[in-house]
This record gives structure tokens, C-alpha cells and sequence, in this order.
């Protein structure tokens, strides 16, 4: 079968949406015909979706505070992960926590993520993060298995 002779004619007939949609059936869609609701996506195409995001999200972040790459990798990846989960305008809102990370004073920065509401509405997430911003250490062997 000639694939891009096939892909042409289901982008004709199907459209190509990258937003999710309901289609005629009322289903959840996205893309060309995905029906999310009844095939949904395979950890590998979740897996392309998460290193995407994890590199949108990166750029976002050194482009908006530049001084993140002089970090450690640890501290780096809480910055990320707050990012990831707030976005990068939610995150740029903790002013003064990003204020006192830049200047090193990570304890204190650290207490200042858990006097949050993002700490109150994401309970663990939060805490491991502020473990990780305070003392620089990686608890992966902490965290349960996916």
C-alpha cells in the first residue's frame, strides 16, 4: 500500500484537528480520526507526547528565567516539574520563592513552596519537590514504581 497516498486521503476525508474535538459520534478526537475515548493512545505514543512537553516546557523555562541553567540538574528538574504542572505563567507568580532560589538560599526557598496554595492542592508532589529544592538530592528511590 502506498502510506502517503493513504495518509493524503484520510487527512482529506477525516481533517486533521491537533486540538481534541467531538466528532459526528460525539466522541472525544484529536489529530486524524483519533478517537480517544474508545482506542486512547499507547504508552509509546505517550511517551513521544511527554518528551515534547518536557522540551516545550524546558525552553519556556530558560527562556523566561535564565539563570535556571546554572542550577544543579536536580533543582532544575523542580523547576520543571512546577512548571510542567503550573505552567510558566503559574510558576513566574512565585515571585519571591524564584527570587530566594537565584540567590541560593534553597531551605528557605523550599519552605516558601510549601506556604502555597499549589502546596495545599498537590500535597506529596509538593513536599518531595521542596525536599529536592532544599537539599539538592535526588529521592527517586523513594518514589513509588509507575
Amino acid at each position: 500500500m502506498d502510506r502517503s497516498a493513504m495518509i493524503q486521503q484520510l487527512r482529506l476525508h477525516e481533517g486533521e484537528r491537533l486540538k481534541p474535538y467531538r466528532c459526528t459520534a460525539g466522541k472525544l478526537t484529536i489529530g486524524v480520526g483519533r478517537n480517544l475515548e474508545d482506542r486512547g493512545i499507547t504508552r509509546e505514543e505517550s511517551a513521544y507526547l511527554l518528551g515534547n512537553d518536557i522540551d516545550h516546557h524546558w525552553r519556556e523555562l530558560v527562556k523566561a528565567l535564565p539563570w535556571v541553567e546554572l542550577m544543579d540538574e536536580v533543582r532544575q528538574r523542580v523547576l520543571l516539574d512546577m512548571a510542567f504542572n503550573l505552567g510558566i505563567n503559574g510558576l513566574l507568580g512565585f515571585k519571591l520563592t524564584l527570587s530566594t532560589m537565584q540567590s541560593g538560599r534553597y531551605e528557605l526557598a523550599a519552605k516558601m513552596m510549601l506556604d502555597s496554595r499549589w502546596a495545599r492542592q498537590v500535597g506529596q508532589r509538593a513536599e518531595r519537590l521542596s525536599r529536592m529544592m532544599a537539599t539538592g538530592k535526588d529521592p527517586r528511590e523513594l518514589w513509588p514504581r509507575p
